[in-house]
């Protein structure tokens, strides 16, 4: 009799021991998702800053703008691509922080953008600035399904460190929420575009 309540003693130790590594592991591997999708924004952001001002600089070149509205742009993007988020420090204020930098490189570009479409309406015949429109929508796009996936991520990872019985694991082995993206203030306004 004591042999068999030992034997079931030691199953039911190690089915717990079994739940609980296999929850972890499935924090782990959640996590990871969530680390890997931020990656993938940081990427598309990472195209924008490349690519962008590249091509506003080959508008510029045809254009003769003046350098002081590139300087701008360059400031911008140099302050986006050098703020870098640590996947393990995804709170609500380092995601805001670090849209709002990405935010500015974007009104940047686009003010620059308006400036050529004013000082230079020709433009918009020539293939730079075509194709400059075409990979600011673009990138604009990529930026947004990327973000979309992230928060996706975010939302299973949070889902499994909140809820019961996963919030003790969580809990246990320091998993806590992960800061989603959030429109941008004044992203319910549609911007005016003039030429």
């Amino acid at each position: 009799m004591k042999k068999n309540t030992t034997i079931i003693l030691i199953a039911v130790a190690a089915v717990i021991v079994l739940w609980f590594i296999s929850a972890r592991n499935g924090f782990v591997k959640a996590e990871q998702a969530v680390n890997k999708q931020w990656g993938n924004v940081e990427t598309v952001y990472q195209r924008r800053a490349d690519v962008i001002p590249q091509l506003v600089s080959t508008v510029k070149g045809a254009a003769k703008f003046e350098q002081e509205t590139f300087t701008k742009v360059t400031e911008a993007r140099n302050q986006a691509a050098g703020f870098k988020v640590d996947p393990n420090d995804l709170t609500e204020e380092n995601v805001a922080k670090f849209q709002k930098l990405q935010d500015n490189l974007k009104n940047e570009i686009q003010r620059t953008i308006s400036v050529c479409v004013e000082a230079y309406p020709q433009l918009t015949a020539t293939e730079g600035f075509k194709t400059l429109q075409v990979q600011i929508e673009g990138t604009e796009n990529r930026i947004s399904v990327e973000r979309e996936k992230f928060n996706q991520e975010v939302e299973k990872y949070n889902n499994k460190v909140l809820r019961f019985p996963g919030n003790i694991v969580a809990g246990m082995f320091g998993f806590s929420q992960k800061g989603y993206f959030h429109a941008s203030e004044g992203a319910d306004v549609a911007p005016v575009i003039e030429f």
